[in-house]
């Protein structure tokens, strides 16, 4: 991508546009006949109309399709898997139902706790785009900055989404950066709101773990209002949940003696709160404006390591027994939508929109202590002997407001009828990191390094709140970008069984440069039992402005026992222009895939699509860079310690456009439907098949090498991090009042070094089994009873040997890379009534 690229694309696409509209006035007529008799059923009946079940938008902007006859491949979750899933968070939802989806459980990571990482066919969290109503939805303030799925990015809080306000969500697997823009690399999630009128909707559920822990207590209210006689309607959510936390920690040997549990490994306490809404308001017949959006409030209890009772980073005055820090995390997040849509003359349509979200994460941390403060020499002799145990640590925010003008409609070009679609985007994205408390981060009351301060062993005392130290006045950022967007989108059915689509998208942005991205789409259907379906495309994602601002700072001791530095360095900062690092540019793509649509009898499908994604200069969070150990005779014997000893820094890290990946992935997805007398039983099976290689290490720095800016381990959680295989079996079966579901997902064997270095642990391939009963006592109330992992399956324990010393710290399953957590077996029961 380059600035001198920018005006060709700009061109073609603003000529295109130009061109096709010149078109439509004149000769629009019979297409819009077409359409009409094609897509006037979706457009009249609201969302959650049982007809509509199997109707997508999201993939093509022309007229509304099933999922099998679509040119892509197009997942769709509905009402009633919602209700019989049995997760009650978004994320844990869309894992269990879509095999290409993965929703990592993580622990001991800090923010990644509250908010973990989502993903799309085992990329990385801001390589897939989420829309709500069709309408980009803002990503997160968190960068996952720990040895996580997703390390280095900042994805989409899909938990921030209350499932109770949701009618149903459409899953586009498919590379769709040239028809909805950056970031939808690994294709697209739209979740689409409630727009019902006719009911109250009420929800509660309780339940737990079978191991302990876990209890869990939620609630809901979902209340459609009508506006006017005209359609129009006002919908409201209101969600609350409580989720206890859960220990799965083993003891610890190595620590504390007599060995006892010492560390908290499982999922945290969680509170969360939401309220939401989806309206619209129709003005005379032709248009209405529309608002959604909500407000979410969500609280994290969890925990750091254990400091034990002689480590240096602990004061036995205070903690005689040692500690457990205490990381609190509150996540606020806000949206807003709000826009006017209409009909114009011959069968166009137009939509304009704003749109605005934010998402903020405040750091407080208990249990904790700063050693530095502690033991500062007090004037006239001896120490301060007083640290505050809590404080807050600092937030990060993150804040976007993106602007829509849409126009689709019919045109004839060439004598030839074809959809078309036309559109124009401006987004401007901000982020924020606050300063902690000074106790959260100081090294002494003056922050003053020359300042000798011994700790209880005689080492250099550590500075900042053990556990999670706060982010500095250094590292405070409130920053800013915008760019533009262009698109155009046609779609022809140039004979009744042959579809042909085509997209281009042209996008500027203010601190790095344009592009141009395009996709052509193939669907032919040579008999009503068989289709084929295929697309290429190429792609593009920005460097997102948390990975350009974010920073942060904390003092620690070297490998030589000095105090110094510990640097996450932004682009262009001191560090990363000492060692040549460039500032970062956008990552590449390429995609491709081709599939077959089979429907030999009316009640049974299969599809199966074979898939591709190549990515160049993908934006990575690079391995600590630390100074070599050992003598070193002269500078050029060891470049990396002459680089960091004179800025004070004791190892770094930073983002960097590293790596090209090589993705390829197999996708079937097969049902059948048997109907009896009352009765209906549905089977089907989802496979996933994918595998990602890291094709090259490649660094522009002359100092670093590949190998040494990216390490094996990072390379590791990439390739294997995530399942390379996850298939989805389940039975629904409905009998009068009486509804069962038996859903058994496989996760393939997972590896991870990141703590083990260079041992590679491997997590083995498991089984997990849910089952649910429903009884209705009628169409307003039902009862459920369920489990989820049934058969109490656990992932692979540790090395107790290779992996030394984890297992014997108390960690007993896996860490770095959990595809289905740690808890173990947990049941629930529901009640669901209308009103």
């Amino acid at each position: 991508m380059t600035r001198q690229a920018a005006a060709p694309g700009f061109t073609f696409t603003f000529l295109a546009s130009a061109l096709l509209l010149a078109f439509a006035p004149a000769h629009a007529q019979q297409a819009q006949q077409a359409q009409q008799a094609q897509s006037s059923a979706a457009d009249a009946r609201p969302a959650d109309d049982p007809a509509m079940a199997s109707v997508v938008v999201l993939g093509s902007r022309g007229a509304a399709r099933t999922a099998l006859d679509a040119a892509a491949p197009v997942g769709l979750i509905g009402a009633k898997d919602l209700q019989t899933a049995g997760p009650l968070e978004l994320g844990k939802l869309l894992q269990t139902l879509d095999p290409s989806f993965n929703f990592s459980s993580t622990f001991i990571s800090d923010g990644t706790d509250i908010i973990r990482p989502a993903t799309l066919r085992s990329l990385g969290p801001d390589q897939i785009l989420v829309l709500v109503n069709g309408k980009r939805r803002h990503q997160q303030a968190l960068v996952n900055v720990q040895q996580t799925i997703g390390r280095g990015s900042a994805g989409t809080d899909i938990n921030a989404i209350p499932m109770s306000a949701i009618q149903r969500i459409e899953v586009l697997r498919d590379g769709a950066a040239a028809q909805y823009g950056s970031d939808a690399i690994a294709g697209v999630i739209n979740i689409v709101l409630k727009q019902q009128t006719s009911e109250t909707q009420l929800s509660a559920t309780g339940g737990g773990t079978s191991e302990g822990g876990g209890a869990l207590v939620s609630a809901s209210a979902n209340q459609g209002f009508k506006i006017g006689n005209d359609g129009g309607y006002l919908n409201l959510t209101a969600e609350g949940r409580r989720r206890g936390e859960t220990n799965r920690a083993g003891v610890d040997t190595l620590r504390v003696n007599p060995p006892r549990v010492t560390q908290r490994i499982g999922d945290s306490l969680a509170k969360d709160k939401y309220f939401w809404y989806n309206a619209a308001l129709p003005v005379a017949a032709e248009g209405e404006f529309y608002a959604f959006g909500g407000v979410s409030h969500r609280t994290g209890d969890s925990a750091g390591f254990f400091r034990s009772a002689g480590d240096g980073r602990t004061v036995p005055a205070v903690y005689p027994n040692g500690f457990l820090p205490n990381i609190r995390t509150t996540v606020k997040d806000a949206s807003l939508a709000i826009g006017y849509r209409r009909d114009l003359a011959d069968g166009w349509k137009a939509d304009l929109s704003v749109n605005h979200g934010r998402s903020e994460l405040d750091f407080h941390e208990k249990e904790t202590i700063n050693v530095s403060y502690w033991y500062e020499p007090k004037p006239g002799g001896g120490i301060y002997a007083a640290s505050p145990l809590e404080a807050d640590t600092g937030a990060l925010k993150f804040r976007q407001t993106t602007v829509n003008a849409d126009l689709r409609g019919p045109v004839t070009l060439a004598g030839r009828q074809l959809s078309f679609a036309t559109g124009f985007e401006y987004r401007r994205d901000g982020y924020a990191i606050e300063a902690g408390d000074p106790v959260s981060y100081q090294y002494g009351r003056t922050n003053n390094p020359a300042i000798v301060i011994r700790d209880q062993v005689g080492g250099a005392a550590a500075s900042g709140t053990q556990g999670f130290p706060g982010y500095t006045p250094a590292t405070a950022v409130d920053d800013s970008r915008h760019n533009i967007a262009l698109y155009a989108d046609l779609e022809h059915n140039l004979t009744k069984e042959l579809l042909l689509g085509a997209a281009v998208r042209w996008e500027k942005y203010s601190d790095f440069g344009s592009t141009t991205t395009g996709k052509l789409s193939l669907r032919y259907d040579p008999s009503k039992t068989v289709g084929l379906r295929g697309t290429v495309s190429t792609g593009f994602r920005a460097p997102s402005v948390q990975q350009k601002f974010y920073s942060s700072v904390s003092t620690n001791l070297n490998g030589a026992g000095v105090l110094t530095e510990t640097l996450t360095a932004r682009e262009g900062s001191a560090v990363t222009r000492a060692f040549g690092i460039p500032n970062l540019k956008e990552e590449t793509s390429k995609n491709a895939s081709v599939g077959l649509v089979l429907r030999p009898l009316p009640n049974f499908s299969l599809t199966a699509d074979l898939w591709g994604i190549d990515i160049d200069d993908r934006i990575v969070f690079s391995s600590n860079i630390a100074p070599e150990s050992g003598a070193c005779i002269t500078a050029a014997a060891c470049p990396v310690k002459a680089i960091l000893d004179p800025l004070k820094v004791g190892q770094a890290q930073f983002f960097t456009n590293a790596i090209d990946t090589r993705t390829r992935g197999l996708d079937i997805v097969a049902e059948h439907t048997t109907r009896w007398t009352g009765s209906t039983l549905v089977l089907s099976g989802q496979f996933d098949f994918n595998r990602t290689k890291v094709k090259n290490r490649h660094s522009l720095s002359p100092v670093l090498s590949g190998a040494q800016l990216f390490d094996d381990a990072q390379v590791t959680l990439i390739e294997r991090g995530q399942p390379r295989q996850h298939h989805v079996l389940s039975a629904d079966y409905t009998t009068g009042p009486w509804n069962g579901n038996l859903r058994a997902n496989y996760y393939g064997e997972v590896q991870g070094q990141g703590f083990t270095a260079p041992f590679v642990q491997t997590w083995g391939a498991k089984w997990i089994l849910d089952a649910t009963a429903r009884y209705s006592f009628s169409k307003s109330t039902s009862v459920s009873v369920g489990a989820n992992n049934l058969f109490n399956t656990f992932p692979t324990k540790w090395d107790p040997v290779r992996a030394a010393p984890f297992p014997q710290l108390g960690f007993t399953y896996c860490w770095e890379t959990c595809p289905f957590g740690i808890n173990g077996r947990s049941f629930y029961a529901r009640v669901d009534v209308s009103l």
